[in-house]
């Protein structure tokens, strides 16, 4: 694994793209914490820890995988030391409340080192990237007390953090939750239930594994309302902040899973375990969505990082696999190298202009959140709830795509384990499935976010896209005018399911599709945004980095965009498609 973070096309984003450094002034939280020179340091110090610490363990650990024995969960070979130097490096909290000891650096940012950790090694970032989640939640919702004991700890990585809804029971429908919360005389509560398919949920690298479990109290009302969040910790934690003894915490058994090896996936068994409230009584749900959506947004990332580190394997096996003449620029040996071959370049393109308007997708829905956060805008607001679902589903959707192409360069060198190529195809393929499956992001997205308050949210995203694309050039005009189509026909489908007389089958049979479309549309207008920038500055810009950003962007819109189309005219179809059969008929 060889994996380097293209952290040149980075800083192309933050500064010239959408312009971090004068964005952050108007933060007073960040304007006296980061700049465009701390960013960068941070890039490039990432860049080195990821290439440098983490990419090496990154098939090792896939093929030794977590071990479990007698109830304990190990990693694999050279994780420990590396996730004990990761840690002491700041990288757990470079999000993390400064007051608690994080960095406070924003999100547009993270999600910039968030790929770079997807695409070093899946299965090591995850281990960071729940316990920042878990941070943030507590941040966001907990008391003061719980704030002052677990966040330092949490930060520094000492301790780690872990997610805790699923059950046999109650997967995507967390109303069937039956993990009990009794509450104590001292405030705390007793929490009994098994929690399933837990990311990080125990392993051997920190000396606290914190769960953020959700669980019903006895006279809970029905259904999600009745959810409220507690925070148990592994082991007791004392007053003095000191790891006390076993909180009745274990960890059953650890997944054997197709991809993702060395994170443990594990059944996670409260047996009485002492917890504490997390925000309000009854109110879990909402607590939890907080960090769900970072999270969502990180595992989306997730599909953005395997398809880079597919990208760079396939190019370089491309630049030096010799194979057939498709040129006539042969080598002395009759072959030429299959880069050469316009198949091979179709491939490569299409992973490379999928995954740079993903990336500067990551950072604009980084941007709002941290508009949200930092300067409290409605505008932001909307952003940030279309945004969310729509990453999670199309950079996993689309990183799946691109690690089968980078994989398909490789002919059948791809599918043996030695090129290394086939492990982002079995790591990236859960990504479409936890966090919210795909299915479920695309309801979210069409039936919550576009469909009511007369696709207000919608109307916020196209408002945005059209006063950016009024700085278009002469050169470009044909491409903007598509963009303002399809964002035109968006909105005239989110009218046509609100009229439909089954508007609930109407939407569950439309949602991927429209999800795919909107994400086709908005990688048109980031890539025109992109466009821009970089024929803007093009003095201070390297000129073949402004010439291929151009042809990339024309290969996108001649080839890609048209997905758009079919997409929306699948989505627009009659709902009978899909309903029409009788349950029995399956």
């Amino acid at each position: 694994m060889h994996y380097k973070a293209p952290v040149h096309e980075m800083q192309f984003l933050l500064d010239n793209v959408f312009q971090a450094g004068d964005l952050w002034q108007t933060m007073p939280e960040l304007a006296e914490m980061v700049d465009m020179d701390t960013a960068m340091a941070i890039l490039d110090e990432g860049a080195r820890i990821t290439h440098e610490l983490v990419a090496p363990l990154n098939r090792s650990g896939d093929e030794e995988g977590v071990g479990f024995a007698n109830g304990v969960v190990t990693t694999p070979k050279g994780y420990k030391e590396a996730y004990a130097t990761f840690a002491e490096s700041g990288w757990v909290g470079l999000g993390g409340e400064p007051e608690f000891g994080g960095m406070g650096m924003p999100k547009m940012l993270g999600v910039l080192f968030d790929e770079m950790c997807y695409g070093a090694s899946n299965a090591f970032a995850l281990y960071s990237s729940l316990t920042a989640g878990a941070a943030l939640c507590i941040a966001s919702h907990g008391s003061d007390e719980l704030k002052q004991r677990y966040l330092p700890m949490l930060y520094s990585g000492q301790w780690s953090g872990a997610m805790d809804m699923t059950e046999p029971q109650a997967g995507s429908d967390l109303r069937h939750i039956r993990t009990k919360a009794v509450p104590q005389e001292d405030g705390s509560y007793r929490v009994s239930g098994t929690k399933i398919f837990i990311t990080g949920g125990d392993h051997d690298l920190t000396e606290n594994v914190i769960h953020l479990v959700l669980a019903k109290l006895p006279d809970a009302p029905g259904g999600s309302r009745g959810l409220s969040l507690f925070l148990v910790p592994k082991f007791e934690v004392a007053d003095d902040g000191s790891v006390g003894g076993p909180n009745g915490v274990e960890c059953g058994s650890v997944e054997h899973k197709m991809g993702i090896k060395a994170s443990a996936t594990c059944v996670i068994n409260f047996n009485d375990a002492k917890g504490y409230l997390v925000g309000q009584v009854n109110r879990g749900l909402a607590a939890m969505f907080t960090m769900m959506n970072y999270e969502r947004l990180s595992i989306g990332i997730q599909g953005l990082g395997c398809a880079e580190a597919g990208y760079q394997m396939a190019r370089d096996y491309a630049l030096e696999r010799k194979q057939g003449q498709g040129s006539g620029q042969g080598l002395g040996n009759g072959a030429d190298p299959i880069i050469v071959h316009g198949d091979v370049r179709r491939m490569l393109m299409q992973i490379a202009a999928m995954t740079e308007a993903g990336r500067a997708l990551a950072v604009l829905t980084g941007q709002s959140l941290d508009k949200q956060k930092h300067l409290k805008d409605a505008q932001a607001d909307d952003l940030v709830g279309l945004l969310v679902p729509l990453a999670k589903a199309f950079f996993t959707d689309t990183g799946l795509e691109s690690s089968v192409a980078a994989q398909q360069v490789f002919g059948g060198h791809g599918y043996v384990r030695e090129t290394g190529v086939e492990q982002l195809v079995r790591d990236v393929r859960i990504a479409q499935i936890y966090e919210g499956t795909n299915g479920i992001q695309a309801l979210d997205l069409l039936g919550r976010k576009v469909l009511p308050r007369d696709a207000a949210m919608l109307k916020t995203l196209i408002a945005m896209v059209e006063a950016d694309l009024a700085e278009t050039g002469a050169e470009w005009a044909d491409q903007a005018q598509l963009v303002r189509q399809a964002f035109g026909q968006l909105l005239d489908a989110a009218g046509e399911f609100r009229s439909r007389e089954r508007m609930g089958d109407a939407v569950n049979a439309a949602a991927v599709d429209y999800l795919h479309a909107m994400g086709y549309a908005t990688y048109g207008y980031l890539w025109l945004k992109m466009v821009n920038a970089a024929e803007r500055d093009q003095a201070s810009l390297d000129g073949a980095f402004v010439t291929r950003k151009q042809a990339i962007a024309k290969f996108y819109f001649a080839r890609l965009f048209p997905r758009f189309h079919a997409h929306l005219a699948s989505a627009r179809a009659s709902e009978q498609a899909v309903m029409a059969l009788s349950v029995d008929q399956f």
